[in-house]
């Protein structure tokens, strides 16, 4: 996949943009679990709180790389780019590191190689499957609505935070 180069000369459409994070929903239909985190008590948010894989995206790449990234450096499963669907949109009005809002697209993986682990003891407690009839009550509120909708079978846009 080739990545369009911008066109030189423009300046910025605006100052400060919307950050771009992506999750995943590692979904095994067979046992019917999902792999969750579990936030430690040094995260930068939601400590104690469980949430999907999660994490911005770097300059210039991809979202679907930075799922495929995020992924693995928190739980060392590796999916492939192309094996993602979009299960999900939250649109955030703002957040803890992102004060002009941030855009979180969700994916879907059902084909995964590896097992669940902690790569990121300092940031997360655990990393498990969990499963879906199961779903922790202390979930971060925007991924835990993503998730729930994918069970549900929508595919939705979430607003978090607007008037």
């Amino acid at each position: 996949m080739s990545v369009r180069q911008q066109p030189k000369g423009l300046k910025p459409a605006l100052g400060s943009m919307t950050l771009l994070v992506a999750a995943v929903i590692v979904h095994d239909k067979a046992t019917n679990r999902v792999v969750l985190l579990q936030r430690s008590e040094h995260a930068k948010f939601a400590q104690g709180m469980w949430d999907l894989p999660v994490g911005k995206s770097e300059p210039g790449e991809p979202i679907t790389e930075t799922a495929v990234r995020e992924l693995y450096e928190e739980t060392g499963l590796t999916v492939k780019p192309e094996s993602l669907k979009v299960a999900h949109i939250i649109h955030g009005a703002w957040g803890v590191e992102a004060p002009n809002g941030f855009l979180t697209v969700v994916f879907v993986a059902h084909e995964w190689t590896g097992e669940p682990e902690n790569r990121e003891p300092r940031k997360h407690a655990q990393v498990c499957w969990v499963d879906t009839d199961y779903i922790p009550e202390e979930f971060v509120d925007t991924t835990a609505s993503a998730l729930r909708c994918y069970l549900r079978g929508g595919l939705q846009v979430s607003l978090d935070g607007w008037k």
